[in-house]
């Protein structure tokens, strides 16, 4: 009885104490096992479902909440992730990056030689811990808090510690310090269903995952140590024949501070003298327009999945990137979601599966207008016209024992051969073309398609590769990558898994191949399913573009060790 009394007294406090923060707690969407065989690179992770804290009818407690909050309507979900991750060679024996490039760009527009330094390696550990809370006061409503401690171990900002007192950890999130903030919430969000009495209508409103198809452009990313999550409402229509989303986000609000009490009365962030820095809340970088409240990023996603066709999945969808910050806050047409731009984007995914034979094909096509960088006039003076296509055909022997699988795909993403132009004075930029080529990558999971290392995105790449998979046991998963990576466009640059150059390239380049990438992965699942081990091992063997760029080409190793228990 004791025991029963305390149990019901801690799952009380924990909930007051959710509630009355304002925390939001939820469980990534990780991959489950039983459910990847024979579609694509798999990732090592787990399956999770939902706990439901039970209650015995006779011992039902009444909550400070009031009267209307049942706790037999609340869930859970958890996971805590430790990852020791190695590298050697981070940039091909050319040093260490600098501001995540091994190279930088001149003052003609052309990539330089290697950073100086020595022959970098790195490695460190990385951890998260995460909590969800779900309350289902009705089957039509419910909600969903996630809360999640991300963390590098040591990395509290400060080398000595001396800002801590000497304590390495440092959870004070109220000191806006680089690497001084762990907490954060990763979910918050109602979902109603049923929105007046149709059935298969709902509405998600708040912070949550934005996860379409096989996650090329929109997933949570949870290789990383946070993902993604977006601000905004999701509107849902669903039968049996369709699933059709209609999504807005607010990605970049520039009119006030987060939880900023004085609302439109606040001073807008932009509102500044750029040139006279006269005020303390000013951002020289955002100030070009300082008079436009409206200097927001917006993004809109149509997205539909059509399922009345025998075999086969077909989702066409819709993106429209509005972004009206300043030109001068990310110049240039080679980083990713580039200012002063209106970028829409149309495409098709379909899926196809018959027997042992699967088949996956995505195209997509980006237009629109957007700012060249230079003179930060804030003029879109150059067309987008981009685009990229990724494919996979697989055979899986299901009957065998092992379930072996083989599988090839060739992905390709546009790129500009001008998007290095930089004359002297930058007032001739459009004389160095009129278009954005580079496709852009919006907010993928970007593992899953350009290998573990993260050497690629889906932008200026061509990509053949092979995969092999296996499950020896019910538990085990093996995996063999195979990855031949070239440039679609040899003076556009190489972009790392997060989207940004990695390697500028040269002017005067005409080399394509980067390089060769071999992965090898195994994974385990114990103690019921609910803990999972995976080693994972990565080869890079550099090719002549890395040698003409950086004027070394050393290979990459890379390795890590992930322990992921979850429930």
């Amino acid at each position: 009885m004791l025991r029963s009394t305390l149990t019901r007294t801690v799952l009380l406090v924990c909930v007051i104490l959710l509630e009355s923060t304002g925390a939001t707690l939820v469980l990534p969407p990780v991959w489950a096992e039983s459910e990847r065989a024979g579609y694509g690179p798999a990732s090592p992770g787990l399956s999770s479902s939902p706990v439901r804290l039970r209650f015995e009818p006779d011992d039902a407690v009444s909550s400070p909440l009031g009267s209307s909050f049942d706790l037999q309507h609340v869930w859970m979900r958890a996971d805590l992730r430790v990852r020791p991750e190695w590298r050697n060679g981070v940039c091909f024996g050319g040093g260490p990056p600098i501001a995540g490039a091994c190279n930088s760009l001149d003052q003609f527009g052309s990539g330089t030689g290697a950073h100086s330094g020595r022959h970098a390696g790195d490695f460190f550990i990385q951890q998260w811990a995460r909590i969800g809370l779900g309350y289902d006061p009705s089957p039509n409503l419910n909600f969903y808090v996630e809360l999640q401690d991300s963390a590098t171990w040591g990395g509290n900002g400060d080398p000595t510690g001396r800002n801590q007192g000497g304590d390495a950890s440092t959870h004070n999130c109220g000191i806006q310090l680089a690497g001084q903030c762990r907490l954060g919430i990763r979910a918050g969000y109602v979902l109603v269903r049923n929105i007046a009495g149709i059935d298969g209508f709902s509405a998600k409103i708040g912070r949550q995952y934005v996860v379409f198809g096989n996650q090329r452009l929109f997933g949570h990313f949870d290789w990383a140590n946070t993902g993604y999550s977006h601000d905004g409402i999701m509107l849902s229509y669903a039968t049996a024949a369709f699933d059709t989303k209609l999504g807005w986000f607010r990605n970049s609000e520039t009119d006030l501070g987060q939880a900023s009490p004085g609302g439109s009365l606040t001073p807008n962030l932009l509102t500044c003298n750029p040139e006279a820095n006269s005020s303390a809340t000013c951002n020289p970088a955002l100030a070009q327009h300082a008079t436009d409240a409206g200097s927001d990023v917006d993004l809109v996603v149509f997205y539909s999945q059509l399922r009345s066709i025998p075999r086969m999945i077909v989702e066409p969808y819709y993106v429209l990137y509005s972004n009206r910050l300043p030109e001068r806050a990310n110049p240039g047409q080679y980083l990713p979601k580039s200012a002063s731009q209106l970028r829409h984007m149309v495409g098709l995914r379909i899926e196809f599966r018959d027997g042992n034979w699967d088949f996956t094909h995505e195209a997509a096509y980006q237009f629109g207008r957007s700012a060249d960088g230079f003179d930060f006039d804030n003029r879109r003076n150059l067309r987008i016209n981009a685009w990229a296509s990724g494919t996979w055909l697989g055979y899986t022997w299901y009957t065998h024992r092992w379930k072996p699988r083989v599988a090839i795909g060739f992905d390709y993403a546009s790129g500009d051969g001008d998007s290095n132009c930089v004359p002297p004075g930058g007032n001739l930029a459009r004389s160095c073309g009129g278009n954005a080529n580079t496709f852009e990558n919006f907010f993928p999971t970007n593992f899953l398609h350009v290998g573990y290392m993260l050497n690629g995105a889906w932008r200026n790449s061509v990509q053949p590769q092979v995969n092999v998979q296996a499950r020896p046991t019910a538990r085990d998963h093996i995996e063999l990558w195979a990855l031949r990576k070239y440039l679609a466009s040899a003076r556009d640059n190489w972009y790392r898994g997060s989207q940004g150059p990695l390697i500028f390239s040269a002017s005067d380049n005409r080399t394509t191949h980067i390089g060769d990438e071999l992965d090898i992965a195994w994974s385990h699942m114990f103690a019921d399913g609910t803990v999972s081990l995976s080693i994972i091992y990565g080869h890079f063997f550099s090719g002549s573009y890395i040698k003409h760029q950086l004027g070394t080409a050393a290979d990459q190793d890379w390795g890590i060790v992930q322990l992921w228990t979850n429930f």
